[in-house]
């Protein structure tokens, strides 16, 4: 019988394929769509799946108490997106993926603020790691800290609160309620932004890549949530840190993009961070 850690593999190189194709997906889509309408197609294929899903799953589980975090999960979850898929035309992939990877970090401050989890002194120790990482990649001072490496970063902070919040809706809600209503209040949105550039997409050349990008986004979390049911979550974002070099090699070979020494010196950084972080919550559950 396969062990569990290999099966989480599996998932997690499901995972790494979403989040890569979806990046992919919002690379080509920028040429002819705006952000506002990526965002829109790709709510609206999720939906669908969703819808779809339920059939199957029963619609008992929508019911729910507390629709407002729903509401408000979705709604920064939301501008967190907009802001990742603005930034992807603006900078270099590998420099998007290591600047979100700041996210646990910003979750670990948020959930200490909101949350009243102990901040302990190898999590202060770790944070300040990963800010040295995002100082590295960003290097304020020494160039002109762009639009998009800004917008990747409010993206991170963005994609932290949307954790946190989810860590409130999940024990009440299950995974499936929790992105239909994050869906139901992100298609409206992203339809009326959407209508102030409005362009039909072409069929031909847009609409594969519009369904990939709604497929992926729902698939990348399934696949993530999938393999943190099998082994330790140390092991699962240990696995996830193989999206940065994944998309390094896919920005140097599809779009000649060069990578950095500063942006892989910065990743590490951010990755040891975020292992630090993990492996103390990991070791706080074992005494527990």
């Amino acid at each position: 019988m396969t062990s569990p850690v290999l099966r989480a593999g599996l998932w997690m190189m499901g995972a790494l394929a979403s989040f890569t194709t979806m990046a992919i997906c919002g690379r080509e889509l920028s040429a002819d769509l705006s952000t506002s309408q990526i965002m829109f197609w790709r709510s609206a294929v999720a939906f669908v799946l969703i819808v779809l899903l339920l059939q199957v799953s029963g619609w008992g589980q929508l019911k729910t108490g507390i629709f407002r975090i729903h509401a408000f999960r979705a709604i920064v979850h939301f501008g967190a997106q907009f802001c990742w898929f603005y930034a992807i035309p603006l900078i270099a992939l590998a420099e998007l993926f290591a600047i979100e990877f700041t996210m646990p970090i910003w979750a670990a401050i948020l959930a200490a603020l909101f949350l009243g989890e102990r901040m302990t002194s190898v999590r202060i120790f770790a944070i300040a790691i990963g800010f040295a990482g995002v100082m590295v990649i960003i290097r304020p001072g020494i160039t002109e800290v762009g639009t998009g490496a800004t917008l990747a970063l409010v993206a991170a902070i963005g994609y932290a609160v949307a954790v946190i919040t989810v860590r409130v809706l999940a024990q009440q809600d299950s995974p499936l309620c929790i992105l239909f209503y994050m869906t139901l209040v992100q298609l409206p949105i992203g339809f009326g932004l959407a209508l102030e550039s409005w362009v039909w997409p072409d069929p031909q050349t847009n609409g594969p890549w519009i369904v990939l990008v709604g497929f992926t986004g729902c698939s990348a979390h399934y696949c993530m949530a999938s393999a943190m049911r099998l082994t330790e979550a140390t092991v699962v974002v240990t696995m996830d840190f193989m999206r940065l070099p994944l998309i390094a090699l896919v920005g140097y070979f599809v779009y000649n993009e060069e990578l950095e020494i500063s942006v892989a010196v910065g990743a590490v950084l951010v990755c040891t961070g975020i292992y630090l972080i993990v492996r103390d919550a990991d070791r706080r559950e074992d005494d527990a």
